[in-house]
């Protein structure tokens, strides 16, 4: 004998689940048509933002070298040491700051992919 008032529960339960859904995904629309779609100098700018972040530590790595090779002459020339540590601090800048933008986009999205 088929139990009706547990199919009805079912059933409630799985329009709750679409509704959340549908909710879910009505307000990710909505959101990103108040904010606006991003174009295509706003991706051009966080790629020299990204860009200069790797840069700068880079040749200001590289300066302190030649500084301290001109100044300080020893066994080991700075330069090249300090250009692939400018190099490498610049990375890990760069890495961090698109991680953290990564992180603050798909907070708003308000689900998990995993």
């Amino acid at each position: 004998m088929a139990d009706p008032q547990g199919e009805s529960d079912r059933r409630t339960a799985r329009a709750h689940t679409l509704a959340d859904e549908v909710g879910t995904q009505a307000a990710r629309k909505l959101k990103a048509r108040r904010d606006g779609a991003p174009g295509v100098f706003f991706g051009l700018g966080m790629m020299g933002l990204v860009g200069w972040s790797v840069v700068v530590p880079t040749l200001l790595g590289a300066a302190l070298g030649v500084w301290l090779d001109r100044h300080h002459p020893g066994a080991h020339p700075w330069t090249l040491a300090l250009l692939v540590g400018g190099l490498a601090l610049g990375c890990l800048n760069a890495w961090h700051w698109v991680a953290r933008e990564d992180r603050a986009m798909h907070e708003g999205e308000g689900h998990d992919d995993a």
